[in-house]
């Protein structure tokens, strides 16, 4: 059976593993306190990845600051962590975008194709 296996050739899941590899930035890697988002991202297989404040919150084990529920940058600006934790490495790392819904406390992680 394990012949049978070698033979086969890739799979689906194969080919995405080496496309999501490629699709990540060089010589980056997701540590910190946003490492539980990205790991949970990482290995959905839905393209598209709705959380509400509440679970994003129950996933990391600490509340979300006051910017992320206020400010639409804080999910769409990279930019903006500047010189704080790179809470946006989770959702880009884990080749996805952000897209928050601030009045409903919800984010859509789209899969970055």
């Amino acid at each position: 059976m394990l012949d049978w296996m070698k033979r086969r050739g890739p799979t689906t899941h194969d080919l995405r593993e080496a496309n999501a590899e490629t699709a990540r930035p060089q010589g980056r890697v997701m540590s910190g306190q946003y490492l539980l988002l990205y790991k949970y991202l990482e290995h959905r297989y839905a393209n598209t990845v709705v959380l509400t404040f509440a679970e994003i919150e129950d996933l990391l084990g600490f509340t979300l600051p006051e910017e992320a529920r206020v400010h639409h940058e804080w999910w769409t600006d990279p930019a903006a962590n500047v010189g704080g934790p790179n809470y946006s490495d989770s959702w880009i790392l884990a080749s996805r975008t952000a897209r928050p819904n601030l009045s409903a406390q919800t984010v859509v992680f789209q899969r970055a194709l």
